[in-house]
């Protein structure tokens, strides 16, 4: 097996139209996203994207259990605890944010179908690289969330753009509580196009390979992943976000975070799906659920463009004023799970903290 982060390759089509395939390359780490990763997409889909030759891409991660985890949090824990080199303008962090949210608007704005095959674990910065994918597939395996709030961080990755154009206010809920969502919440939220059963993926791409896709090359993928969706279906689980809709609506109406995280507490009903997601709340940080709230209530009327500027500037304020370190250390370098948030609860949270994280 190759030991680079992404293994690419160029698969000859139909008469002569070239696939090209990017596989994230690190299964131990659940295909952790690293900024050598980063780098080398961003790279060969800019090659690609200029090449007549290639039709179309697809996108997968290696192994069975993850398309990607999320960013490598723990190499950015060392950009932030650890002293940069003498001369460097920027830290590793700030780069792999830069860099990240730069390859996920590359992946919306791609100018040839991208076939994103996202099986398994799909996670923050894995669900940046979905997102944006013209053709995103879930299997019965996928498990989609977006979990910052407890590490310290909050829904990044284009998530104020893509979270405020679920229904209602499914993406508010998502953020807060970080629930993971299984292929049918991915469709019903917007976040994937098709289900398709994980055992046809290599019958997918043989499909795809002997179709002629010249001219039209979205009708042509289209075409593929709706006849092999069609013998799939019976194979997918209903979706719990669908099924809670009307809860969710009522939990969220609220017009401010301290009302908003109060419903979610007062809920005393039995439904396991629920108490899970609202006990994450709880343990959650509340910089982070401030920052989530205010990142959702400003972006609704922000080009993609412009909330991944936001974006860049909240993520590099957390590298530097210490929840997220925190969060990281708690979950991941000590392990403890006892992270010493900066305030105690959301009474406690200072506006003018929250400001920090938007300006400077």
């Amino acid at each position: 097996m190759s030991d680079e982060s992404v293994v690419f390759d160029e698969i000859p089509g139909h008469n002569g139209w070239i696939l090209g395939v990017a596989r994230l390359n690190a299964a131990p780490s659940m295909n952790a996203l690293s900024l050598d990763m980063i780098r080398r997409l961003q790279s060969q889909l800019e090659q690609w994207a200029q090449d007549d030759q290639v039709a179309a891409v697809w996108l997968e991660g290696e192994g069975n259990k993850a398309f990607c985890a999320g960013g490598d949090i723990v190499a950015l824990y060392r950009s932030m605890t650890e002293s940069g080199q003498p001369g460097e303008s920027k830290s590793e962090g700030q780069q792999f944010f830069e860099e990240e949210y730069q390859l996920d608007y590359l992946i919306h704005t791609f100018p040839k179908p991208i076939v994103v095959w996202g099986n398994g674990i799909v996670m923050g910065g894995g669900l940046g690289l979905m997102v944006g994918g013209s053709h995103r597939v879930v299997t019965e395996h996928s498990k989609l969330a977006m979990p910052e709030v407890g590490i310290g961080l909050y829904p990044d990755v284009g998530a104020g753009w893509f979270l405020n154009r679920m229904p209602g206010r499914v993406g508010l809920f998502l953020g807060l509580t970080g629930v993971r969502m299984n292929a049918a919440d991915a469709l019903f939220v917007g976040l994937a196009d098709r289900f398709i059963p994980h055992e046809q993926r290599a019958s997918v791409q043989s499909a795809l390979l002997v179709k002629d896709l010249r001219q039209d090359a979205h009708a042509g993928v289209n075409q593929v992943l709706r006849r092999f969706e069609r013998g799939g279906q019976a194979q997918q689980a209903a979706s719990p976000v669908r099924a809670h809709f009307d809860v969710i609506q009522t939990m969220t109406d609220g017009d401010s975070l301290v009302e908003v995280v109060d419903n979610l507490a007062a809920y005393a009903g039995d439904d396991d799906w629920l108490i899970k997601a609202v006990k994450t709340v709880a343990k959650a940080s509340p910089t982070s659920l401030a920052l989530h709230w205010r990142h959702y209530h400003r972006s609704p009327r922000l080009s993609l463009a412009e909330v991944f500027d936001q974006e860049l500037q909240m993520s590099r304020r957390s590298l530097v004023l210490g929840e997220f370190a925190e969060g990281v250390r708690a979950l991941l370098i000590d392990k403890d799970l006892k992270p010493r948030w900066r305030f105690p609860g959301l009474e406690q949270v200072d506006p003018q903290w929250i400001d920090e994280f938007f300006t400077g």
